[in-house]
């Protein structure tokens, strides 16, 4: 029977520590996912038919399923086709694919939250789609898609907790792993809570305040 240690500063430290992992899917599941999210919104506003249903169903698939199940279908469906993935691999690909789904979406609805005479004197001045994008209309939404973006990566940080599924060893895998040493539960979970909190707290409060600074400008 193994023995049991007590829950102490190493223990503490060890959780600590495991959250840069949680940190590095994050930042990349967010840095991919932006550049993914960003080819599905303008597909979405697109002026040919092709690429706005492409990109609808891209989003209805990973918006209608549980992430837990993409997670599934990434690392154990490409390890039975036998390409050997390994689950940072899988975790990074799963978290980067959800992450273009919504953040497409959201920033489908912030080109669309553009006035539309903005759009209209932009194809007046014979404005073609790339340039009418990139020197009119995405300026003015990236200002509206600064909040809920950031809302959006405090979810994401949260939602990588799920990669401990498939044996990631991130933040939260690492407190099962120490609890199953120390069998302290309420002790490791709370810690493991605490350094969520510390995660995503500043970025709820950075959310806010962006929000709270867009909807003055926009009162003005």
């Amino acid at each position: 029977m193994p023995l049991i240690r007590p829950f102490g500063w190493d223990e503490f430290w060890i959780i600590v520590i495991a959250a840069r992992w949680t940190i590095a899917l994050s930042v990349i599941a967010f840095a991919s996912g932006g550049i993914g999210g960003l080819f599905i919104a303008l597909a979405r506003v697109s002026d040919t038919k092709w690429p706005r249903l492409i990109a609808t169903g891209f989003i209805r698939i990973f918006q209608g399923t549980p992430l837990l199940m993409q997670l599934f279908l990434v690392f154990f469906g490409l390890n039975i086709l036998g390409f050997g993935i390994n689950p940072w691999i899988a975790a990074a690909l799963a978290f980067t694919l959800h992450a273009s789904a919504f953040l497409g979406e959201i920033w489908r609805g912030c080109i669309e939250a553009v006035p539309s005479g903005q759009r209209e004197a932009a194809t007046a001045l014979g404005l073609r789609y790339f340039n009418r994008m990139r020197y009119v209309i995405l300026p003015q939404a990236a200002k509206i898609a600064v909040a809920p973006t950031v809302g959006f990566l405090v979810q994401l940080i949260k939602g990588t907790s799920l990669a401990a599924i498939i044996g990631f060893t991130e933040l939260t895998r690492q407190g099962q792993i120490i609890n199953n040493a120390t069998f302290s539960p309420f002790l490791v979970f709370s810690t493991v809570a605490a350094v969520y909190f510390a995660l995503c707290w500043p970025l709820s409060l950075l959310a806010r305040r962006m929000e709270l600074k867009f909807s003055r400008a926009t009162t003005r």
